[in-house]
């Protein structure tokens, strides 16, 4: 698995979840440090966006995520 692949993961997770929030709810101390964040995030989705690197079928990245979630699963 890439790092480019976990960033935009990531950066997803981010998307979907943090955008939304007010800022008494950031997890930024400023507005400042949110507008960096998301200036750098934004760059690196449209950098992964363009990037000539092959793709991951969805299957496969459902089995990877799944062989970690086996990984730290209780025993």
């Amino acid at each position: 698995m890439s790092a480019d692949f976990c960033d935009v993961c990531v950066g997803i997770c981010y998307y979907l979840f943090m955008s939304k929030l007010t800022p008494i709810e950031s997890e930024f101390a400023t507005s400042e440090e949110a507008a960096a964040y998301d200036a750098w995030f934004r760059a690196k989705v449209e950098r992964a966006m363009t990037s000539n690197t092959p793709s991951i079928p969805h299957a496969e990245v459902m089995a990877m995520a799944q062989a970690i979630l086996d990984k730290h699963k209780p025993r």
